[in-house]
């Protein structure tokens, strides 16, 4: 080979970008971040979708204030959830949970999902455009507050989610039990109108009713019921996710709040000892993540950034960099 060939092919950016290439090819995913902040116990369970590898674990424990990180693969798809009240046998492994049992009778869910009620977190990773879809259901009903932050990626990449205790608020046609979790319409009366099926299974003829309306007003970035896209749904590019469960004081039981019922007339009603009607007026929006300099380097290069990157926003991050010093070399 040319010797002057040779020393483009070990010197230039070109060859650079070429080697990072290598390096992080098949670096993709996202790392999925979930911190109990509960005080209590929570089970988390993992559902990957048809189609979708597992992940490391398809169900755990978490202590309060505990931790535990997953990596998904390449367009990976799939839910998360957290147990509550869970019992399981130190000899034979054998339990069950109060909310969002998956019905395995141990602590891994084995490829089985939460039994509603449950919040739900749902994601896409690398779907259209290569863009991530998630959201946090309520579609199933509610057992505990969560919310899901995005970090390291670029686009919108808001945060959605419910810090509102939906159980001190739930009416009493929906409440599981003394209060453990919140039943969806559909799942407490199984009607076609709440459940979007039947003569209701077209975005035209299936409306919010006044239960997923109760849960929109609390929650307004939460997946409120089948046809809930267009305000619920949120996207992201090349980032990690932590998901929260019970994210603020609102996963505290209130003394001074009573649970809401419907007083037959098609809405919902609050009452507190204090007099205020208002509920605890949490709403558990979280502001937009804000966007990156409009700097050719990314700001880690400099030293400038606080934030982490996630692993296929650095590959990406890495080969622009390597591609804007080649051009600028170049002229």
């Amino acid at each position: 080979m040319d010797l002057n060939l040779m020393a483009i092919f070990h010197f230039s950016p070109l060859y650079i970008t070429l080697i990072l290439f290598t390096i992080f090819k098949g670096i993709s995913g996202a790392t999925f971040t979930i911190i109990n902040k509960c005080d209590y116990t929570v089970w988390p369970g993992i559902l990957s979708n048809a189609g979708s590898s597992r992940l490391d674990s398809t169900g755990l424990q978490l202590q309060p204030g505990a931790s535990r990180s997953f990596q998904s693969p390449p367009n990976w798809s799939g839910r998360f959830w957290a147990r509550t009240g869970c019992n399981f046998d130190p000899t034979t492994g054998q339990g069950t949970c109060t909310t969002g049992d998956c019905g395995s009778n141990q602590v891994e869910c084995n490829g089985a999902g939460a039994i509603p009620p449950a919040t739900l977190a749902e994601f896409t990773i690398g779907g259209s455009d290569n863009q991530d879809f998630y959201d946090v259901s309520l579609v199933d009903g509610y057992n505990l507050p969560m919310m899901v932050e995005p970090s390291g990626g670029s686009g919108s990449c808001l945060s959605p989610g419910c810090a509102t205790d939906l159980n001190q608020r739930c009416p009493a046609e929906l409440r599981v039990g003394d209060g453990a979790a919140c039943k969806s319409a559909c799942e407490a009366f199984g009607s076609p109108e709440y459940c979007c099926n039947g003569a209701f299974s077209t975005p035209d003829t299936c409306k919010p009713s006044v239960y997923s309306e109760m849960f929109k007003a609390a929650c307004p970035r939460s997946y409120s019921y089948a046809y809930d896209d267009a305000s619920s749904t949120f996207t992201c590019t090349g980032a990690d996710y932590t998901i929260t469960f019970c994210p603020s004081t609102a996963s505290q039981k209130s003394a001074s709040t009573s649970p809401t019922r419907s007083n037959g007339s098609g809405q919902i009603t609050t009452t507190t000892n204090n007099g205020s009607g208002g509920g605890s007026g949490t709403t558990g929006e979280l502001p937009a993540v804000v966007g990156n300099s409009n700097s050719p380097f990314p700001n880690f290069f400099t030293g400038d950034s606080t934030k982490t990157l996630s692993s296929s926003a650095l590959y990406t991050s890495l080969v622009a960099s390597s591609a804007t010093l080649f051009l600028f070399i170049s002229l």
